[in-house]
């Protein structure tokens, strides 16, 4: 039993009872007319039964909340008599504050293994609600209040879901919604939740819907990486990251993913999956304009589209922004030739900037366009000198469908060529020459054979 979530639940029961009565404007005999009301009426108490309360019992509970606030309304836990030691007692508290993760069964097996004495788990655990340790952090539950952007664009909440599998790897969807509206104006299925996927679903937020003015994302490693906070920076969007350990700070999106895992994931497996992102991405596309962002929001009470309709329109980005936010940048110093390295390539400076810290810009999918700053000031273009790479080594290529069946079984031809070649190989042993009558050992042939030799010899004697 949770000792704390059930007397949390008793409060909580107790606070909806007592926080009508506590409104300033009631008078005395409102208050007095509306605590006859509760009392004659049965309530459901924190264990799901019904539940009787006399008013004297309510005005008790309505002084303990303003003299306490909230925490007056937390029953108390009336200490028990024990007859275990309290030195085992002491001790068992001791380990469990060294180590707060330490189950109370835990503790009773470590204070027997180190002789100290026996107890039960049961005793330890009730000892440890009554002194406030039955929690993993010996703390109090951090208690997160909801929160609403005041409008669209206000607040973009970034996060990233490993879904399906599609090329024989997991499809991640990285994915921006609005808090206001709860529409989710940037989003893309890649191969991995790295920061170039992340700028394109970001991206694809910029061109459709316009500049947000803040992004609220996590610590992973693409929402801190320096070409995400940069394309951030040069578009002038506020960036606030959440606390590790507290995804429920980014319940919306959480929320969502829910979301598409039982509504969306769950009809592509139905269907067999999809043969390659590029068809995931047609399909989820679908989904959400045609299904998610036209059905009614259980909390907004509206539909997302009908939110976006009615919301001011935001500053969208030229070209020209959106191409210098998504550039990514090193930093290099040329030699005393005015020659730079950048992943393997090879490129040649002004000679103005030999031996000179350089800031080169250029779009991660194409290396052979570079260009300098010097001090944040436009020195020119790199000129290739040798090229080995043409993308960012961050640049994987998108997992391609599997190829589909050439119907070549290149083996079984292979065998079925040897075999033919097997059948039709030469049998020396079995040839037949011409005038292949071969000379037997018998005395006919030797006499014939003799008198060619006597008639060769004679010839050969004219």
């Amino acid at each position: 039993m949770d000792f704390d979530g059930h007397r949390q639940a008793v409060a909580l029961f107790r606070y909806s009872l007592v926080r009508p009565l506590a409104a300033p404007e009631l008078g005395a005999r409102e208050r007095g007319a509306l605590v006859r009301v509760l009392v004659s009426i049965d309530h459901v108490g924190p264990d799901g039964r019904r539940a009787e309360v006399s008013a004297p019992t309510l005005r008790r509970w309505l002084r303990a909340w303003r003299r306490e606030g909230f925490a007056g309304l937390v029953p108390v836990v009336r200490a028990q008599p024990t007859r275990t030691a309290a030195e085992i007692l002491e001790r068992a508290e001791v380990l469990k504050r060294e180590a707060p993760g330490r189950t109370a069964a835990q503790v009773a097996r470590t204070l027997a293994e180190a002789n100290v004495g026996v107890v039960s788990g049961r005793t330890l655990q009730r000892h440890f609600a009554r002194a406030g340790l039955n929690r993993s952090d010996g703390g109090r539950p951090v208690v997160f209040g909801r929160f609403e952007a005041n409008g669209f664009g206000a607040l973009w909440t970034g996060d990233g879901l490993v879904g399906t599998v599609v090329g024989g790897r997991k499809a991640v969807l990285c994915a921006f919604i609005d808090d206001w509206s709860r529409a989710v104006p940037g989003w893309r299925w890649g191969g991995a939740e790295d920061t170039v996927r992340l700028e394109a679903a970001l991206r694809r937020g910029l061109e459709s819907r316009g500049i947000p003015q803040r992004c609220f994302v996590d610590n992973g490693s693409a929402f801190i990486s320096a070409p995400f906070n940069r394309t951030l920076a040069v578009l002038g969007i506020a960036i606030a990251h959440s606390r590790p350990g507290q995804p429920a700070s980014r319940g919306k999106i959480e929320r969502f993913f829910r979301t598409v895992r039982t509504q969306f994931l769950v009809e592509l497996a139905a269907r067999g999956g999809a043969a390659s992102l590029a068809e995931l991405n047609e399909l989820f596309g679908a989904w959400l304009e045609g299904v998610y962002h036209r059905t009614c929001h259980s909390e907004t009470g509206e539909t997302p589209l009908a939110r976006l309709m009615r919301a001011p329109v935001l500053r969208r980005a030229s070209p020209a922004e959106l191409h210098e936010a998504f550039l990514w940048s090193q930093v290099r110093t040329a030699d005393k030739t005015g020659a730079v390295s950048l992943f393997g390539n090879h490129y040649e400076l002004d000679a103005a900037l030999a031996q000179v810290k350089v800031e080169l810009m250029f779009d991660p999918f194409d290396l052979s366009d570079i260009d300098v700053r010097y001090q944040g000031r436009p020195m020119g273009k790199a000129l290739p000198r040798r090229i080995r790479h043409h993308t960012h080594p961050k640049v994987h290529p998108e997992m391609a469908p599997p190829p589909k069946p050439s119907g070549i079984d290149y083996l079984g031809l292979v065998a079925a060529r040897v075999a033919a070649e097997a059948a039709r190989r030469i049998a020396y042993a079995e040839i037949a020459l011409p005038n292949a009558d071969w000379p037997d050992n018998d005395s006919d042939d030797n006499n014939s054979n003799d008198d060619s030799k006597n008639t060769n010899n004679e010839e050969g004697a004219l």
